[in-house]
């Protein structure tokens, strides 16, 4: 099986609430690699890669965060590799 790219963008009260910091130790604990990345206009996107039912594990889990999740919308890909790691930016 190989592994896919996430991309999804978590709305509503996500900033200032350590939500990347929470996102990251979810993603870390299922072995994925990527970044969690406040943006202006205040959702937070999450891009992810490993195997698939680990970045659909993150997904499910994205709602339950810290602060208040009222939306995730989410892209897929094929994964690009090159990352290591988790980081919040």
């Amino acid at each position: 099986m190989s592994d896919v790219r996430l991309t999804a963008f978590a709305k509503g009260q996500v900033q200032g609430v350590g939500y990347r910091w929470w996102v990251r130790a979810r993603a870390l604990e299922l072995g994925l690699v990527g970044t969690a990345t406040n943006l202006a206009d205040g959702r937070v996107e999450i891009v992810a890669e490993g195997p698939e039912s680990d970045c659909r594990a993150l997904l499910a889990a994205l709602p339950d965060g810290p602060g208040r999740v009222d939306f995730v919308a989410d892209r897929w890909a094929a994964a690009r590799g090159g990352v290591s790691g988790f980081v919040e930016h």
